[in-house]
């Protein structure tokens, strides 16, 4: 028996989801989407669940598409309403980390991209080589980089191809941690955890304004905000984090 192409684990309140294909460096067939994007669904579904992590077996994070797959005939790696690997056009309302070791190169850079945060070692590397092959990045790798970099480094990858250093994107700012390598996971881990110690109401909301504020305009913006940001400062959670802090203990969240 073949062994799972998407291994998905529970640590706490943390999902940990790792793509386990690590022959072909994890890259994408039509059954890892239908996985991966089972899990994220998951993920969003289950209360207990706060944070989510996408990691890679084996030293690679993901090489993108099966190319080989796909030329023999193979589906492409896309699901229903959710775009590639199931995720890069839906990511899931829970803050998602990537834990990159190695390559996140095409597609696997879209992933990352798709995640809220990045852990990366410092051997990893990060590439949209699209170009290289007469093909465009086009599951959200050209749209989302420009926001996580100067326009001028992200023009440099859409159209020369070539891969940046983990080093290199952590002091762009594109990588929020920088780790030895084999540590990436450990490192999301911790991340994930201290997210998980704040008000979920309230994550969830900061997450949603990062993210469609984007679109915004500056003489809307406030109007956009104030709904979602009233919803979570009216909730039992927003009285318990006050009190916990007055009385100098740990808050106990209930998420309403």
């Amino acid at each position: 028996m073949n062994p799972p192409v998407v291994l998905v684990s529970v640590q706490g309140a943390v999902q940990v989801i790792t793509i386990n294909r690590p022959a072909v460096r994890n890259s994408i067939n039509k059954e890892v989407a239908v996985a991966l994007a089972a899990a994220l669904i998951e993920l969003d579904a289950r209360a207990e669940l706060h944070v989510g992590i996408i990691s890679g077996a084996g030293g690679n994070f993901c090489a993108g598409m099966d190319l080989k797959a796909f030329a023999a005939g193979g589906d492409e790696p896309i699901v229903q309403g959710r775009g590639f690997a199931g995720l890069c056009e839906a990511p899931p309302r829970k803050p998602l980390i990537a834990a990159v070791e190695g390559h996140a190169v095409a597609g696997g850079f879209e992933i990352a991209l798709a995640c809220d945060l990045i852990v990366a070692a410092r051997g990893a590397s990060f590439g949209l080589p699209e170009v290289k092959r007469g093909l465009v990045a086009s599951s959200g790798g050209l749209m989302r980089l420009p926001h996580r970099v100067s326009r001028n480094l992200a023009m440099e990858m859409a159209i020369l191809g070539d891969p940046i250093s983990a080093e290199h994107a952590a002091a762009c700012g594109l990588v929020n941690r920088l780790v030895e390598n084999g540590g990436a996971l450990d490192a999301a881990l911790e991340l994930a955890r201290r997210i998980d110690a704040n008000a979920p109401l309230a994550v969830a909301a900061s997450k949603q304004i990062v993210d469609a504020s984007r679109t915004w305009t500056d003489d809307d913006m406030f109007e956009r905000q104030r709904p979602l940001a009233r919803a979570v400062n009216g909730s039992a959670d927003a009285r318990e984090g006050a009190t916990a802090f007055a009385q100098k203990r740990a808050a106990v969240w209930q998420g309403r």
